[in-house]
């Protein structure tokens, strides 16, 4: 029998598409252990060999209220608005030339795009939300050549209540991760989640951060997809273990209207500025479910709400406004 090939050896997009789909399994079945309820799947498809996807969603458990862990791998035409309007984030990538005439071509650039995009929202507001996503992007010229690739994603905790303990072990998980491969990424890492994960007009970030990175591509493929690999397999045992320490938690209607106030913060950026969410709906025959499965259930907006000075909820505000170094 010839020897099985090494995996290594096959396009970093397979390994990517094969790591997502474990990763899925693992993650949902971490999660469904410390709650009463599954996942449950929805595959879909985009039609015209585009590719598709499979969306696992949790609802109404009594440790989740609603979340999602999604994968999905599409691929064909991206027109030319999409490419001029991506371009500002992704400096690399362009419009292919017709050979023929030199000039940019007019029907767009085939692409490739995989990814597993998860958000998590528990029924207790002592309970922080999560959001994980990595993906890989590819284009190709006309020859079928790749044009540019990059890798993109990370992890964050969005508390409506702040524990010091919980958010250093989030932190200091994902640090070690990146640590393996290189101590200067944790720090540039963490800003740019910081950086990124803000709600301007609230002058607030979204939670207290984690890593984020994207547009990747100064390493070789093959160790950034290792780097992901142990970016992903920080996540279980951080997130697991605070979801434990809270999901059992006392709390009040006032503790449960602060956390819909706190997720309504988390809809704004969604909505507004998150690069996930306006890739996914300007791609043709897009799944609009799996895009909004982010949002939560249930969120809310006070009119000119302001948490009393001194109140847990005011020193949540005060790591949002001047984010925090958690680990050294």
């Amino acid at each position: 029998m010839p020897a099985p090939q090494d995996p290594r050896n096959l396009p970093i997009r397979q390994q990517m598409e094969a790591l997502i789909r474990r990763k899925q399994a693992e993650i949902t079945q971490g999660l469904e252990s410390i709650d009463t309820v599954k996942f449950h799947a929805d595959t879909w498809t985009r039609g015209n060999d585009g590719g598709g996807g499979t969306s696992m969603v949790i609802q109404n458990g009594t440790t989740f209220e609603k979340g999602g862990v999604n994968v999905s791998v599409v691929y064909g035409q991206l027109s030319p608005a999409a490419v001029s309007a991506m371009k500002a984030d992704h400096k690399n990538l362009s419009l292919p030339e017709d050979p023929k005439t030199g000039l940019p071509v007019t029907d767009g650039v085939k692409f490739f795009a995989c990814g597993l995009s998860m958000v998590i929202h528990p029924v207790n507001p002592h309970a922080p939300t999560t959001h994980l996503n990595y993906r890989y992007f590819e284009t190709w010229n006309q020859d079928g050549t790749p044009q540019t690739w990059w890798f993109g994603g990370g992890a964050d905790l969005t508390p409506s209540y702040l524990y010091e303990e919980d958010g250093q072990l989030f932190h200091q998980l994902h640090k070690d991760a990146l640590d393996k491969h290189d101590t200067a990424l944790y720090p540039r890492f963490k800003k740019w989640c910081d950086e990124y994960f803000y709600i301007t007009h609230r002058k607030e970030t979204r939670g207290i951060g984690g890593i984020f990175f994207d547009d990747y591509d100064e390493r070789d493929p093959q160790e950034i997809l290792k780097m992901v690999e142990d970016c992903f397999d920080a996540f279980l045992p951080s997130y697991l273990t605070i979801v434990k320490r809270r999901k059992d938690m006392p709390y009040t209607k006032e503790e449960q209207q602060w956390q819909a106030i706190r997720r309504g913060r988390y809809v704004e950026f969604n909505l507004i500025y998150d690069r996930g969410t306006q890739f996914g709906l300007r791609t043709p025959g897009s799944r609009v479910e799996s895009i909004l499965m982010s949002l939560p259930e249930h969120a809310s907006w006070l009119y000119n709400h302001h948490p009393a000075p001194g109140s847990r909820e005011a020193k949540l505000l005060e790591v949002t406004t001047k984010p925090r170094e958690w680990v050294k």
